[in-house]
């Protein structure tokens, strides 16, 4: 069954050579000197292990950091050995290849759709140059690049081709503008055993007769400008005795598929042709083909005993009866899982294949109650191999969201689950307007246990799926894009909250949908998700709280605050947000109205009311009078607030649940003052140690660090500290202490090295 390797979904940790070479990666600028051209080097090199010199670059090139820059630290070819070099997908110029990877004895070369102008003949050329190449170098891949032969004649170089390089076996042109000139240069090599030159501009392969005892695997993928009578092609493929596997298959979705006539015409000749014809042949892949009948696949499989795989992926005939019957058989195809899943393994490079997989596979996963990361494995691979595919795209996010949807995410290895976030939220980044791949990945996004456990860009996230929110007004997706935006809010750092903050847009757009939900008197998740959102985007962020003011957030406040006095989750939400103004020393003046202040302290004077609102409540009103020199209200409005916090506060009973928590104590620091009011300074101990007696282990080291303790120790111990507040400063004193006598016995209690 797919998948046994990920079966309790527990991740193998990385070797100590993967963290090293991670390592080597992030700290190459410290590890470099530069030469006059740029490049780098490094400024002391051991002499590396040969594989280690081969996954260093592997390394750079999979974490995006391989440039002309970087690749000049193998210019040392003395310490750094390549044998089996990799540089698919980076920016690479001719100069910096022939400079760096040239003069390297190798064995294995992938240069596929590198950027950066090199060309197939920058390639062959610079290769052919290291007469030590020209034999060890057994495998070449240059899969989408321009061969541009001809400029090695306008640069004045000796014309070479790919037949100077004498030791190669495995050649991959997919592609690239292969022509009949090119094949007929190819088919000189003495020991070319596999020959790939799909999507090229072939269109003779009577070439191919030169390899006839060598070529074991040719794979002719979509030749749409193959011109040979089936005949004629038939009689071509038949002198290859050595060969073993063959791929004629053909992109189904072409809309213009007059090629394709004849390629169906030669593909039911060979099922329907004498078992002696290709004897050696174990694999056959015509994938794509749309004419091919039930019966001819069902002869051709039982007259070849050896078959090993089948490959019937849009052929519309993968569900045989006889194909079940070969337990040894693979076959890709529509019928199962196992088809469907093998076809995803396969056809990873092509877009039109792992689309149709993808299809069927959205079909097998729609009712999906057990985790299965090897699909999500598999999903992720095709959005990864088709970064700019819209259709691999649109169908793989939702493969992505049935694959993780409720509680199957929680059984998922989670460096598969950041993969996989990461390319979802690229797919938003790449695809801003289409309406379904953004529902997809905000249905996919919006699972608790992803937002507060999986790591990955939570910033990026958050702009993202705010961007989405500003242009699209469906309820439901609306509910759930302002989920996903207050919970990774809550996430980011301060200095992440700031930056987001500066944009006013996320604010208006925020209060935008608070207002709307007002109007009507709405009280739903939407509601509650935008407030808590708004509240986490003020916290300790002056300037985001300035922009609430002055996008009239205030004043909706206030009406939110009157018009849902029944409702405790609104006004504790409503308080949280003012509170954290109330923190702005040069804010505070904002909140001094005397009808607001009368509201709020009517909140906590009211014995009905939940603990959570009173307790907000009389944090907005302990912030205010703690500073008499900012008072411009009536005084007695202020003694008034003093003596009922006092009094309050007193009658509050223990609260078992998390109510709030904080980032930091400093906003405390000017309430615990000893000059400070007794009701000031009850309401900042009450609330300290209403969080430490909830999570002691988190906040009693934030205590310690931020210099809380004394404060709290000079509070205890002055002579006109109220009981009361002496009380609460040294319980949390004591919990601090025994906090830090249990974290000393732990460490104590560690085996140690002898």
């Amino acid at each position: 069954m797919p998948g046994d390797v990920w079966q309790d979904a527990e991740e193998e940790p990385q070797s100590l050579c993967e963290l090293c070479l991670a390592q080597v990666c992030c700290s190459l600028d410290s590890l470099c000197s530069r030469r006059a051209d740029g490049s780098m080097f490094l400024r002391w090199a051991p002499l590396f292990p040969q594989e280690i010199a081969d996954q260093l670059l592997g390394k750079m090139a999979a974490t995006g950091i391989l440039n002309d820059t970087t690749v000049g630290i193998f210019r040392n070819c003395k310490e750094l050995r390549l044998r089996r070099a990799s540089i698919s997908c980076c920016p690479v110029s001719a100069e910096a290849f022939h400079l760096a990877l040239c003069p390297h004895r190798l064995q294995e070369l992938d240069a596929s759709w590198v950027s950066g102008g090199l060309t197939g003949a920058n390639v062959v050329s610079g290769l052919a140059a290291n007469m030590e190449c020209r034999s060890s170098l057994q495998r070449l891949s240059i899969n989408g690049l321009h061969l541009d032969w001809e400029s090695l004649v306008e640069d004045g170089r000796v014309p070479v081709g790919f037949s100077s390089l004498q030791g190669l076996k495995t050649l991959i042109l997919a592609n690239t503008d292969t022509n009949d000139a090119s094949l007929e240069d190819i088919c000189n090599l003495p020991q070319l055993e596999t020959l790939d030159i799909s999507c090229s501009g072939v269109s003779d392969l009577t070439a191919l007769i030169k390899c006839k005892n060598s070529m074991k695997s040719l794979i002719i993928h979509r030749l749409q400008h193959l011109a040979m009578s089936p005949s004629r092609l038939l009689f071509v493929l038949g002198q290859l005795h050595a060969l073993r596997h063959l791929d004629f298959s053909d992109d189904h979705f072409a809309v213009d598929d007059s090629h394709m006539r004849e390629g169906d015409e030669t593909v039911r000749q060979l099922l329907e042709g004498s078992s002696q014809f290709l004897p050696s042949l174990v694999s056959l892949d015509i994938s794509g083909r749309k004419r091919v009948t039930e019966e001819a696949v069902q002869a051709f499989v039982e007259s070849r005993t050896g078959l090993v795989f089948l490959g019937l992926l849009a052929t519309g005939i993968s569900s045989s009866d006889g194909l079940c019957s070969h337990e040894k058989l693979k076959v890709t195809g529509e019928a199962n899982e196992n088809q469907v899943c093998e076809a995803l393994r396969r056809y990873r490079d092509r877009e039109c294949f792992t689309r149709e997989a993808l299809v069927h596979l959205y079909s097998l996963t729609t009712d999906m109650d057990k985790p299965r990361p090897d699909m999500l494995q598999l999903v992720l691979s095709g959005m990864q191999s088709h970064p700019t595919s819209l259709h691999v795209h649109l169908v793989a996010t939702a493969c992505t969201f049935n694959l993780t949807t409720q509680d199957l995410a929680e059984a998922m290895p989670v460096s598969l689950l950041t993969s996989t976030v990461t390319q979802l939220l690229y797919a938003m980044k790449t695809f801003p307007n289409h309406h379904q791949v953004q529902k997809n990945c905000l249905l996919a996004l919006c699972s608790d246990y992803i937002l507060q456990d999986v790591p990955f860009d939570k910033y990026l996230a958050a702009t993202l799926v705010i961007n989405w929110l500003s242009s699209h007004e469906d309820p439901t997706l609306q509910r759930m894009a302002v989920a996903v935006i207050s919970i990774l809010v809550a996430k980011l750092s301060t200095e992440q909250t700031a930056q987001l903050s500066k944009d006013v847009f996320i604010m208006k757009q925020l209060l935008a949908i608070v207002q709307q939900k007002a109007m009507v008197g709405v009280v739903d998740s939407t509601l509650k998700f935008a407030l808590s959102a708004l509240w986490n985007l003020t916290d300790e962020v002056p300037a985001a709280a300035r922009n609430f003011i002055e996008c009239q957030g205030l004043e909706l406040y206030e009406e939110v605050l009157e018009s849902y006095y029944t409702e405790p989750s609104i006004q504790q939400k409503v308080l949280g947000l003012l509170n954290n103004i109330a923190e702005v020393e040069e804010l505070q003046a904002d909140l001094l109205e005397e009808d607001l202040l009368e509201h709020v302290l009517s909140l906590l004077q009211d014995t009905q009311v939940e603990v959570g609102v009173r307790y907000f409540a009389g944090g907005i009103l302990a912030q205010l009078t703690s500073r008499p020199q900012g008072w411009t209200l009536d005084e007695e409005l202020r003694s008034t607030i003093l003596k009922q916090l006092h009094t309050s506060i007193m009658t509050w009973t223990r609260v078992e649940r998390e109510m709030v928590s904080y980032r930091s104590f400093r906003p405390f620091c000017p309430l615990l003052q000893t000059c400070q009011p007794p009701g000031v300074q009850l309401w900042a101990v009450w609330a300290i140690h209403l969080v430490c007696s909830q999570n002691t282990s988190h906040y009693s080291s934030m205590l310690v660090m931020e210099g809380t303790t004394e404060l709290l120790t000079a509070l205890a111990a002055h002579p006109n500290t109220h009981s009361d507040i002496k009380g609460l400063s040294e319980t949390i004193l004591q919990m601090v202490e025994h906090q830090n006598h249990l974290e000393a016995s732990s460490n104590q209690a560690e085996p140690r090295n002898s």
